[in-house]
């Protein structure tokens, strides 16, 4: 159950002038299911992508940068995506790889286009064979779906142990006249950058090029998909794409009002579907906002926030409603900062100010703490006392639903 997180509604999403979604039910892991989407790109396209930093990434991870690089190098678009869940096609070796490639074949010569124009990505099981001819034989019914406002489908399509479809749109005026965001995601495990175990999709009419694409992209996702954690673990598939179609005609500068007022959009839709995943984390019963400031650099901001995030034994206490905040003290004082004066530091716990320069505030009550660690959402805020840097991490508490739903994710 997603913490503070409604169902989306499929009429509140908006279509992106000159983008297609089409899905299928393949039967990869479960037959009826919606496991695989076709996204049709218009020419003109700019697409780009970040990808895991997992050493063992995926075959489709591969290809897609593999064709990013090609369809630059030759002058090409990207024309089509087909993600499939159910099966993660990593650990797969040569043979996956083979996979991928046929998967991207087959979808070319079914919509004239040549391989490197398809970017294929997978979701599911790591370490098992994909079924290839599965998600071939469902291309077709899912190239018949292909509609502008389709995006819920979409949405289900790419799912795995999330409890619900992720999806959000956004629109921004630009020089009067309405730029459309709209985009998707999964992930509910395996969560951590980077990025996590999850797929992101982002369309917009915008017209960017792909140079500037790629560096909004890259900013995005770190101040969103890369700010977030549920278990520390890092998937071997994690794909975060933007899509600009150009169909609107309104061209995006590398700078000024028009670039801003697109940036601040892209970001802020990327924050909330990576924050959706947070929420739908396997287990999740909180929400939990983590904001370092006061530190040195941003680096050592994050790295603070991120010990915070990962420790079982803090995201234990959460989930208990157990004011041992303590936890969270010893978090910041093993994060590696090797010269931190711990005197200086100072923790609040929503309003409530528990650590007064590195020690328990003298006006701090247990019930107090209490009382916050029994809300839904909860945001912790450390200032080192070492600058004027800042940076914020989502996560989620850990519960004995968490260790069920990994037991039995093969079942």
């Amino acid at each position: 159950m997603s913490v503070n997180s409604p169902l989306p509604i499929a009429s509140d999403l908006k279509p992106v002038n000159g983008l297609r979604l089409g899905h299928a039910e393949a039967g990869i892991k479960k037959p009826g299911r919606k496991d695989v989407l076709v996204i049709e790109l218009p020419a003109g396209s700019s697409v780009a992508g970040v990808f895991t930093k997992n050493r063992f990434c995926a075959a489709p991870v591969q290809i897609c940068r593999e064709h990013l690089a090609a369809t630059k190098k030759a002058g090409l678009e990207v024309r089509a995506l087909v993600v499939n869940t159910g099966n993660a096609n990593a650990g797969t070796g040569e043979p996956g790889y083979q996979n991928a490639i046929k998967t991207c074949d087959e979808l070319a010569k079914l919509m004239g286009l040549k391989r490197e124009q398809v970017l294929p990505f997978s979701t599911g099981v790591i370490l098992e064979p994909l079924p290839v001819e599965k998600v071939v034989a469902a291309m077709p019914q899912a190239i018949s779906r292909l509609e502008a406002d389709n995006w819920f489908n979409a949405a289900e399509s790419i799912m795995t142990t999330d409890t619900q479809p992720k999806a959000t749109s956004k629109q921004v005026q630009i020089n009067g006249q309405t730029i459309t965001l709209t985009g998707i995601s999964k992930g509910a495990g395996m969560i951590h950058p980077n990025m996590a175990t999850m797929l992101g999709y982002v369309g917009t009419d915008a017209k960017v090029s792909q140079e500037l694409l790629q560096q909004l992209t890259t900013e995005a996702a770190d101040l969103s998909f890369n700010a977030i954690t549920i278990d520390g673990d890092t998937s071997t598939n994690d794909s975060f794409i933007v899509m600009a179609t150009g169909a609107s005609g309104v061209e995006i500068p590398s700078s000024g009002s028009a670039f801003e007022a697109f940036r601040q959009a892209l970001i802020e839709i990327s924050q909330q579907l990576a924050q959706m995943i947070v929420r739908d984390g396997e287990g999740a019963t909180k929400f939990i906002t983590i904001q370092i400031d006061g530190g040195k650099t941003e680096a050592e901001c994050k790295q603070v926030a991120e010990a915070i995030a990962h420790s079982p034994l803090v995201k234990t206490a959460f989930f208990a409603s157990d004011p041992n905040l303590g936890r969270i003290l010893a978090a910041i004082g093993y994060a590696g900062i090797a010269d931190l004066d711990v005197s200086g530091v100072q923790l609040w716990l929503d309003d409530v100010w528990v650590a007064k320069d590195g020690g328990r505030h003298p006006d701090y009550k247990e019930e107090d703490g209490q009382r916050v660690m029994k809300k839904a959402e909860i945001k912790v805020k450390a200032n080192l006392g070492r600058g004027t840097a800042t940076q914020t991490v989502w996560t989620c508490d850990l519960s004995h639903e968490y260790v069920s739903i990994n037991a039995d994710y093969r079942s």
